[in-house]
């Protein structure tokens, strides 16, 4: 292929929406974003999303399906002069799409300066970025613009942008390709589909003047001089490896579930995916053995959401370590197990009446909250009653954990309760 040629990546950029591959629920029938290019008019918008989903591509197109003036900086590069400039250009035209490229490296005199031609119109800001937008955009700008979340391209939509370009670039076309085996390749790309298109086309020039070229991991990790660690998201060895890290976990070594882990990183798993079994394994496997685990991990979900990756990985590998290396307790499981059997079992008991609420007078006339005696004004804030329906009073289901936490649950439990239940 000759060297002055553009990238595969820059030759297949499509020239209408109707060729554009993914975000259909952006540009679906009926969505939000199809009906504004199909009424002629588009707001001030912020693309936020992870690398090579589409957002340059897409800003071009509205830019294309409107016929409007199209002017592109780029933050790394532009400041506020060349900012300027193109708002001066804008208004000679009379509006005009400007767009932002890493948006969110702008600082706030950059972004102040973007003000006034959005709020008059001038300029329809289009901005780009993979970072957070409320943390990263200016409120007084944020609040003049749309911002539409652009979300990871799936397997599908990746394999579809391979068969397109082997099916409509002139170079490839060149080139008898067939796809034997494409994991490698969607696994290099990690969700990029600029990465993607690159890597095809590196694979297909390593193969000179021969005309028969095979995709398949083995040719795609010998070119990319890498081994994939293949890993397959849908399938058996999902579960099996999301499982060895739980159970990794649970077993308090945190070796083993940080490896595990890796595993599933390498492999392109969503990091929210794993963050979210942590949220659950803190309070199945640890619970109040350590009610701070539960926090952690719910930070850890949350800090994912604002980070993503590569640096996430970090955040993700120290709740792992201190999920492992927590104590273990899985009574709070066991006990709403044994109250969901319960409740199977006995069916809709009645609400004792003294427990009952008694908004009005006739609930009072009928004993409704009738004997309930209020904690609080009892010595220690307690006063041994019944709280279970009468069918089952006196029936114990929560049985604490043997770790030190728990014990002092169980303490606890044994001085208010001695005459009650068996703590």
């Amino acid at each position: 292929m000759a060297s002055t040629l553009p990238p595969l990546a820059e030759r297949m950029r499509p020239q209408t929406i109707e060729g554009y591959i993914g975000q259909q629920h952006l540009l679906g029938e009926k969505s939000v974003l199809r009906k504004s290019i199909e009424s002629g008019t588009i707001p001030s918008m912020i693309f936020w999303g992870p690398p090579g989903v589409g957002k340059t591509t897409l800003a071009h197109l509205l830019a294309n399906s409107l016929n409007y003036p199209f002017f592109s900086l780029s933050a790394i590069s532009s400041g506020v002069r060349e900012m300027r400039a193109v708002i001066e250009e804008a208004e000679k035209s009379g509006k005009a799409i400007l767009f932002i490229d890493e948006i969110h490296r702008f600082n706030k005199a950059q972004q102040d300066a973007l003000l006034g031609a959005v709020e008059r119109g001038t300029i329809i800001l289009i901005g780009a970025t993979t970072e957070n937008p409320s943390f990263e955009v200016i409120s007084a700008l944020l609040s003049r613009c749309q911002v539409y979340v652009l979300k990871n391209l799936t397997d599908d939509e990746l394999l579809s942008i391979v068969t397109n370009a082997i099916t409509h670039d002139e170079e490839l076309k060149k080139k008898d390709i067939t796809l034997k085996e494409t994991e490698a390749l969607l696994h290099f790309s990690g969700g990029d589909a600029r990465k993607l298109l690159n890597a095809l086309e590196l694979v297909v020039s390593q193969s000179g003047k021969d005309k028969n070229v095979v995709i398949s991991n083995e040719s795609v990790s010998n070119v990319l001089q890498k081994k994939a660690a293949l890993y397959d998201k849908a399938g058996e060895q999902h579960y099996d490896i999301i499982s060895a890290f739980i159970k990794s976990m649970r077993g308090s070594d945190p070796n083993a579930a940080v490896y595990w882990m890796a595993r599933m990183l390498e492999g392109g798993e969503d990091p929210k995916f794993i963050a979210r079994r942590m949220l659950i394994l803190a309070s199945e496997d640890i619970g109040n053995a350590n009610p701070n685990a539960l926090l952690l991990a719910t930070a850890c979900f949350q800090a994912i959401e604002r980070i993503g990756m590569p640096e996430g990985r970090i955040i993700l590998s120290q709740c792992v370590v201190y999920l492992a290396t927590s104590p273990k307790s899985n009574a709070s499981y066991e006990v709403i197990n044994t109250a969901s059997a319960l409740v199977s079992q006995t069916g809709d008991l009645p609400v004792p009446l003294h427990l009952r609420n008694a908004p009005t007078r006739l609930m009072k006339n009928m004993d409704y909250g009738k004997n309930y005696k209020y904690a609080h004004s009892f010595e220690n804030n307690f006063i041994v009653q019944e709280f279970m329906p009468d069918a089952i009073a006196g029936k114990k289901i929560y049985e604490p954990g043997a770790n030190t936490r728990e014990q002092e649950i169980r303490r606890f439990l044994k001085d208010r309760w001695k005459d009650k239940y068996d703590y």
